[in-house]
C-alpha cells in the first residue's frame, strides 16, 4: 500500500472517531409512525391564536382532498414505514372539512401502508352546532376520537377569546360526543385568562368534569406577539393573572382533577380509565411521525432514499402556495433538516420529561444505547442540586419529574439540556485526543516504512 493510501485511509478512520457517538443505525420504530393532518381553515380567528389558520374567501373540498391525499402518499412512500399507530385531524379547524375528505385520506393511508381497525383516529372539533351536528358523520367516515375546544364555559371568556361558539353549546357538543363515542372525548379547557381568579377558575372546573369524558387537557394562555388579545392586554385594556395566580390555578386544577379520578400523564394532560391519547404519547416518547398538509411537521426517516437518520420536515405554510407544491411535486415540504444524534437525543429528552412516567432507562437505550442517563447526568452538579430539590429524580429506573418538577419542567430543561450539550462536547474533545494520538503512532509507521 503507498504512502499517500495509507494516509487516505488514516483520515478515513480519524472521521469515524470524531463521529464515534453518532447513531449510523435506523433510529428505534422507523418501520411506523404517527400520521398528522392539517386542516388549515377557520370561519374567524380567535383573538389569541397565532396557529397556522386562514379564512378563506372561497373554498375548494375537492382539491383540497386530492392534495392531502396526494401528499399524504407521497409522504408514506418515502418514509417507507409498513404501519401507521394513529392518525389525528388538527388545524384549524378540521370540523369544518367534508366527512368524505376524512374518509379520502384514511382510505389513501391504507393503500400504503396498514392501518388496524383499532388504530387511533382523532378529530378536532369546534363546538358549534354546525360542528355537533357532523359527529355521526365524521364517525362513518373513520373517526373514533373526538377532542373538542372547549377553552371555557364561562361565556364572557369566550367572548374575549373571540369563539363563535357559546358553553350551552360546548356542553351540547360534548354530551353528543359522548353519546356516539364514549370513552375517546377529550376537551380542551384553557386557563389564566383575562379577568379569571383562581376561585372562578376552580368554580368553573367543578361545573365542567361532571359532564366530561374521559379525558382533559390544560392549556395555559399564552399572549403571542401580534394577536387582538397581545395588543389589548398591552394597551391595559385587559389584564390576565400574575406568574404566582397562574401556578397557584395549575396546582388547584391537577388537585380538582385528580379526585375527580383523572390521572396526570402528561404536564397537560389527564385521563382517567386509561383513555390516554395514543396520538400525543408517540410524540412524546420520540416516534417517528409524518406531517401532511399546509404548515405541518414531520419526524422521520426517509428509507426510501437510503436515509439512516431523522429530518426534520415543514410543509409550506400558506395553502395556496402548499395545493400548487403538491399538484407540481407531489409534496408541499418547504423546509428539510436531518437530525444528528445529538438533535434526536434532545427531542428524546424534552418530550420525555414532560410525562409523568419520564424516560425509562430502557426507552434512552433505544436512542443512546452508547451512553446512559447516569453517564450524562449522574456526576453533574446543576441535575444534583435539582435532585436535592425535589424537582427530579435520576435512579435506575429511568429520569423523571417529580409532582412539583412537573409544574416548574420549563425551567428545568435549560439546565438538562445545557448538561447534555456538555457531554457531547466532552465526547468530542476525547475523540479528538483519541485521533491526534492515533494520527502521531500512524506517522512513525508511515515514516519507518
Amino acid at each position: 500500500m503507498s504512502r499517500r493510501a495509507l494516509l487516505r485511509q488514516h483520515h478515513a478512520v480519524g472521521s469515524v472517531l470524531l463521529r464515534s457517538i453518532a447513531t449510523h443505525r435506523l433510529p428505534p420504530h422507523a418501520d411506523e409512525a404517527s400520521l398528522y393532518v392539517h386542516w388549515p381553515y377557520c370561519l374567524k380567528r380567535c383573538s389569541y391564536c397565532n396557529f397556522n389558520k386562514y379564512i378563506p374567501r372561497s373554498q375548494n373540498h375537492a382539491v383540497m382532498t386530492e392534495c392531502l391525499q396526494k401528499e399524504t402518499q407521497t409522504l408514506l412512500q418515502l418514509s417507507q414505514v409498513s404501519r401507521i399507530s394513529s392518525v389525528f385531524f388538527g388545524g384549524g379547524t378540521p370540523s369544518l372539512a367534508h366527512p368524505s375528505t376524512i374518509a379520502a385520506v384514511l382510505e389513501t393511508v391504507s393503500k400504503n401502508a396498514h392501518l388496524s381497525d383499532d388504530a387511533e383516529v382523532t378529530l378536532e372539533v369546534n363546538p358549534t352546532p354546525a360542528g355537533k351536528a357532523s359527529l355521526k358523520d365524521f364517525m362513518l367516515a373513520g373517526v373514533n376520537r373526538f377532542s373538542i375546544g372547549i377553552q371555557s364555559l364561562n361565556d364572557d371568556h369566550l367572548r374575549i377569546l373571540g369563539r363563535d361558539h357559546n358553553s350551552q353549546h360546548a356542553l351540547q357538543t360534548v354530551s353528543e360526543a359522548r353519546t356516539l363515542c364514549p370513552g375517546h372525548v377529550s376537551v380542551d379547557v384553557m386557563f389564566a385568562l383575562p379577568g379569571q381568579s383562581v376561585k372562578s377558575w376552580e368554580s368553573e372546573l367543578e361545573k365542567l368534569l361532571p359532564v366530561c369524558d374521559d379525558h382533559v387537557s390544560l392549556y395555559q394562555l399564552t399572549l403571542e406577539r401580534g394577536t387582538q388579545l397581545f395588543k389589548q392586554v398591552e394597551r391595559g385594556e385587559l389584564s390576565v393573572p400574575c406568574d404566582d395566580a397562574t401556578a397557584v390555578m395549575y396546582k388547584s386544577a391537577r388537585r380538582v382533577l385528580e379526585k375527580a379520578g383523572f390521572c396526570q400523564y402528561e404536564v397537560s394532560n389527564f385521563a382517567k380509565n386509561g383513555a390516554v391519547s395514543e396520538h400525543n404519547i408517540g410524540y412524546w416518547r420520540g416516534h417517528q411521525y409524518i406531517g401532511v398538509g399546509p404548515g405541518a411537521h414531520g419526524r422521520f426517516v426517509l428509507r426510501a432514499e437510503g436515509g439512516a437518520q431523522r429530518e426534520a420536515r415543514t410543509q409550506t405554510l400558506e395553502p395556496d402556495v402548499w395545493i400548487r407544491e403538491v399538484q407540481r411535486h407531489g409534496h408541499g415540504t418547504r423546509r428539510r433538516i436531518q437530525l444528528d444524534h445529538r438533535g434526536l437525543l434532545e427531542e428524546v429528552l424534552v418530550m420525555g420529561l414532560r410525562m409523568n412516567e419520564g424516560i425509562t432507562q430502557q426507552h434512552w437505550e433505544l436512542f443512546s444505547p452508547e451512553a446512559d442517563f447516569q453517564l450524562i447526568f449522574g456526576t453533574s452538579e446543576n441535575v444534583q442540586e435539582l435532585q436535592a430539590r425535589g424537582l427530579l429524580i435520576l435512579d435506575d429506573r429511568g429520569l423523571r419529574c417529580s409532582w412539583e418538577g412537573l409544574a416548574l419542567l420549563d425551567s428545568i430543561l435549560p439546565t438538562m439540556l445545557l448538561e447534555l450539550e456538555m457531554f457531547f462536547q466532552s465526547r468530542v474533545s476525547i475523540d479528538q485526543q483519541k485521533h491526534r494520538h492515533s494520527e502521531s503512532q500512524m506517522t512513525v509507521y508511515i515514516r519507518e516504512t
